[in-house]
């Protein structure tokens, strides 16, 4: 039986504990470039003691930002400042990891501590945002284009492009994002995905683009580097994906090559009713891990080391990922392995406080 503190080995790739920091934008950059404070914020939770490490949502092409603040690897510019940020996690025992993303029809708004609102197609800052269907996220967002299967597989070939930048930038794990309403998650999910071609209609045609840009990510990235997805796993709304179909899906990543499923959910509706609670998510990982006989992560909510450690050992997940319990304290996963009576990586110039 595995507990929380146990290594994860995955290809040549070995965490020294199931505990991962979730990638969480910081809003924090110009013209997509990596800076001081990602090296800041990062490489203190790899001192911190997490066994992974995942960069924040980084956009394959300028478009595919949520907001004109994010970090992107749609350039070669970009892989310099990002070598910085993998260099600190790893000279920290961690493994460096980036999610590579595309905001589809979520994309142009403000930074959250300024409103986090869509900018209005006048404002200097808008773009026009992409999308399966001509559909709006919201009243306040701006109307998407409809992509055209040309512009589709040039956008599939900017997530190799990306995956093979972040391979040069010193990243040794990559998490495609599929989850949250951004550009992937709105092609498989009936609710914002009406269309009538191969990309369209049935649960085969809706996860094809998905599962096309896996087959690019991982034509690239090394066959002995973890390849990761991040779903949503539900889309808490009525006629929207299900559990059900996360299963399915997962089945179909594995089978292209997919090392591990990161189980989050919603984000495709404006306004559903999510039940938030304590590991709420954790039965979509439960089911998929089971169900689709893969590796998966489990977030959302889990702020305690008993429940982290629980959710291991009862094989619900094989790995969790911690978004606010890491920003309210770095140090967490030593704060866990002391209250789980277990030897923890504390850095020799902490251990006066541990």
């Amino acid at each position: 039986m595995a507990h929380l503190f146990d290594p994860l080995t995955i290809g040549r790739i070995t965490l020294r504990n199931r505990i991962g920091v979730s990638p969480m934008c910081m809003y924090s950059y110009e013209n997509g470039m990596s800076n001081d404070w990602q090296v800041i914020h990062l490489g203190a939770r790899a001192a911190g003691g997490a066994g992974l490490i995942i960069s924040e949502a980084t956009a394959v092409e300028p478009r595919g930002r949520i907001t004109p603040f994010d970090v992107g690897l749609w350039s070669d510019e970009q892989i310099e400042p990002l070598q910085r940020v993998t260099r600190v996690i790893r000279e920290n025992g961690s493994v460096p990891g980036v999610q590579i993303a595309h905001a589809g029809r979520k994309a142009c708004t403000d930074r959250p501590w300024l409103g986090g609102k869509p900018f209005p197609p006048e404002s200097p800052l808008a773009w026009q945002p992409v999308g399966p269907s001509p559909l709006a996220f919201s009243d306040a967002h701006i109307q998407p284009h409809e992509l055209s299967v040309a512009e589709i597989h040039a956008i599939q070939h900017n997530f190799k492009a990306a995956a093979q930048r972040a391979l040069a930038a010193g990243f040794e794990w990559v998490e495609i994002h599929a989850a949250h309403g951004y550009l992937l998650h709105s092609f498989y999910s009936p609710l914002s995905n009406q269309r009538t071609d191969a990309y369209g209609g049935s649960f085969d045609n809706r996860i094809r683009f998905l599962l096309e840009t896996v087959r690019e990510v991982r034509s690239v990235w090394p066959q002995d580097l973890p390849l990761t997805v991040r779903i949503t796993g539900t889309d808490w709304t009525e006629g929207g994906w299900t559990v059900e179909d996360s299963v399915e899906l997962s089945r179909r990543l594995k089978q292209e090559g997919v090392d591990l499923v990161d189980c989050s959910s919603g984000g495709g509706v404006a306004g559903a009713k999510i039940p938030e609670g304590a590991g709420y998510q954790v039965p979509i990982s439960k089911a998929v891990r089971k169900g689709a006989g893969i590796l998966t992560a489990a977030v959302g909510l889990i702020t305690t080391p008993e429940l982290a450690d629980e959710i291991i050992r009862n094989d619900r997940a094989d790995i969790v990922l911690l978004g606010r319990a890491m920003l309210r304290n770095p140090h967490w996963p030593l704060h866990a392995a002391r209250a789980l009576n277990q030897p923890a990586p504390v850095p020799p110039q902490y251990r006066r406080a541990f």
